[in-house]
């Protein structure tokens, strides 16, 4: 085993610089022409030549290290050599733990902090000068849940309360990744510095880590990102050997300077920070300068027995089976299913009018917890090898284990729990945490496209919006209109989930499945949505499902997983124009006998498309007082036509 970078590296004396800057504050002054210059810094490189990195980007690092105090710099290559060294270094500190390598072959497990476990998003925040750039004009007396707003000089005094001195100790690792493949045109570069080896391993996977970065990069523009654990060394105290500061973390959005400085947490969403920081908050403020859009989708395609390929990009909520469907494995014979992601799309119309997708990231980061041979059998696949697991138990023979896999783990078995305590199936209390995680390559998949990393995109045919939905909402409707549909994703509702910190269930609003993730004024959102129509246009179908309606018994009134394929493929006929939808107050729904059902048992068809008026009426009104509570005189007037257009048919009812 190695004995570590610090031991092994051989530092180059042209290495050892230092950085004399102009300004003190690393937080509020963040144009890069106001450094003074740069001439040496005063920490070790351990890995890389920092002279050889454009002079951005040495600038970035440079005041990075001068007010975090890292003990060396290792700049990132992704290799498979280095990967291997930062392993070797996890295990030997107990912070990562090795599978079964015969039938989990590169497969580890890591333990949080019971502390650092979920998105913060009551920490999260976008920074402007102006207030409602941010965030829309909320009622007075109303708290704000589209997004949370600090200004440049309070959080400014926030981070000087924090970054001095930070990274004490530890390694500062620069990571080179591109968002999309590398070079696309609808790509975008990141640098991420961060104190975390498992943050290093992780953005490995979940983007495009490679020295051809610097290369294309040039003295171009990137988004900046600066990730710490908030923990400088010695530190006391540490559970699981997760060092991480959760009683002061906090995590900040510059759209202007398209920066990123998350401080406290090492869990997932708050520290690969070109998951949903850069990719929707930052690049949806991109989007709306660029005129594209960033958005919470998976993307997958569809073709029938017939040979017909369709593209589709859904925003579900987290943990609202967004990986099951872009991993749907079809009941239907003569279907083929394809992935091209699991979470987020970046979309943009191309010369010919037509909607195109690419994936921005390189891996998944799913919801372990209820994920098994039935559900998701592809998931199961795809993390067989090369996946770092979270949160999750393990059995006493190094598999494995969550919640959902009952049926395929020997009851006798000892299994340590994800807070290390022994644990057997039948005892009380998760061996799993609900948020735990697994982090595999896409490429793994055995269903991915061919085309998941075409430069120029997929065309996107439909976009389908869906949530928890236990009553009331039909299995599926369709849009009248492109602006109709921008006001159905607005309407968007599910029950809470364990990827965020909120406690029980409940229904909340989760509007275009973007609630956490916005990274400008929602109202101003929504007009950017419905600016893309033009006449040159091929306008995607907008689509909303509902795959978790109940009965009067509290059972799922539709079977969902592989025969979601029957509702999809209605959606795929209606994109053909197909006569197969009537009109309902709330949308197009399929005419009886339009959806397949041949095989299935005891489905009460009548009752997945039954709209009980009184539910709609309610639903309405508090859908209009949510929009006028939390969007107000930002809304666009489109929008209050159709929702206006929409109580009417519902009270007509």
């Amino acid at each position: 085993m190695a004995q570590g970078p610090f031991l092994s590296a051989v530092v180059p004396e042209s290495h050892c610089l230092a950085a004399r800057l102009h300004h003190d504050s690393f937080v509020g002054e963040l144009d890069i022409s106001q450094v003074m210059q740069v001439d040496n810094i005063d920490v070790p490189v351990v890995k890389g030549d920092f002279n050889a990195l454009p002079l951005k980007v040495r600038q970035f690092v440079a005041k990075t290290v001068k007010k975090c105090t890292p003990r060396g710099i290792w700049i990132c290559d992704g290799s498979p050599l280095e990967v291997q060294e930062i392993r070797e270094k996890m295990e030997s500190r107990g912070l990562m733990h090795r599978l079964n390598q015969q039938k989990w072959p590169n497969c580890y497990v890591c333990r949080t902090d019971p502390l650092d476990v979920a998105r913060v998003e009551g920490r999260t925040f976008v920074v402007t000068d102006d207030k409602y750039e941010s965030v829309p004009h909320v009622r007075d007396g109303v708290k704000g849940i589209l997004g949370n707003w600090m200004g440049p000089d309070q959080m400014k005094k926030e981070m000087n309360d924090r970054l001095p001195g930070c990274m004490k100790g530890r390694t500062l690792y620069v990571i080179p990744f591109s968002m999309g493949p590398i070079g696309s045109p609808l790509s975008k570069i990141g640098i991420e510095l961060t104190d975390s080896n498992y943050v290093v391993l992780s953005m490995f996977v979940m983007t495009r880590v490679s020295p051809k970065i610097w290369n294309i990069l040039g003295e171009n523009d990137f988004v900046r990102c600066v990730h710490t654990l908030g923990a400088p060394r010695p530190v006391e105290n540490i559970i699981s050997h997760w060092p991480c500061n959760p009683e002061r973390i906090i995590i900040a959005q510059y759209p202007s300077d398209r920066m990123i400085i998350s401080f406290g947490s090492g869990y997932g969403g708050n520290s690969l920070l070109g998951k949903k920081c850069f990719a929707l908050r930052i690049a949806s403020s991109i989007a709306r300068d660029e005129g594209w859009l960033a958005e919470h989708m998976l993307i997958m395609s569809v073709t029938n027995p017939a040979g017909e390929e369709k593209f589709i990009a859904a925003a579900f909520p987290s943990a609202c089976g967004k990986t099951n469907m872009a991993m749907l494995e079809s009941s239907l014979p003569g279907w083929k299913v394809r992935c091209v992601g699991d979470d987020i799309a970046w979309m943009r119309f191309d010369k010919n009018g037509r909607l195109r997708a690419i994936n921005p990231e390189a891996g998944f980061f799913g919801v372990a917890p209820g994920t098994n041979r039935k559900t998701n059998p592809i998931a199961m696949e795809t993390m067989k090898s090369d996946t770092i697991f979270t949160n999750v138990a393990i059995t006493e023979d190094g598999e494995v284990f969550w919640e959902g896999l009952e049926k395929y783990v020997d009851p006798s078995k000892k299994i340590m729990t994800w807070k290390g305590e022994e644990w057997k199936i039948g005892q009380e209390g998760k061996a799993a945490h609900p948020n735990s995680r697994f982090c595999s390559p896409a490429s793994q998949c055995p269903i991915i496209h061919s085309k998941w990393e075409d430069p120029e995109g997929v065309p996107i045919d439909a976009i389908v919006f869906g949530g928890r939905r236990p009553e009331g909402v039909p299995l599926v409707y369709e849009s009248f209109s492109w602006e109709h549909g921008v006001m159905v994703g607005a309407a968007l509702k599910s029950e809470t989930t364990a990827a965020a910190e909120f406690k029980g269930k409940q229904i909340m609003h989760d509007p275009m499945a973007m609630r956490p993730f916005m990274g400008y004024n929602f109202g101003d959102y929504l007009e950017h949505w419905l600016s893309m129509k033009k006449p040159s246009r091929h306008m995607p179908k907008i689509f909303h499902v509902n795959w978790f309606r109940l009965n009067e018994q509290g059972k799922f009134m539709w079977p969902g997983f592989g025969d979601n394929i029957r509702v999809i493929d209605w959606i795929c006929r209606r994109c053909n124009n197909e006569e197969i939808a009537q009109l309902s107050p709330v949308g197009l729904i399929p005419v009886p006998g339009s959806i397949n059902t041949e095989g299935l048992d005891d489905i009460d068809m009548e009752g997945l498309f039954h709209l009980p008026k009184d539910y709609w009426v309610e639903d309405i009104r508090e859908t209009r007082q949510f929009l006028d509570d939390q969007v107000g005189e930002d809304l666009p007037k489109v929008i209050e036509s159709e929702l206006q257009q929409q109580q009417e048919r519902i009270e007509a009812m």
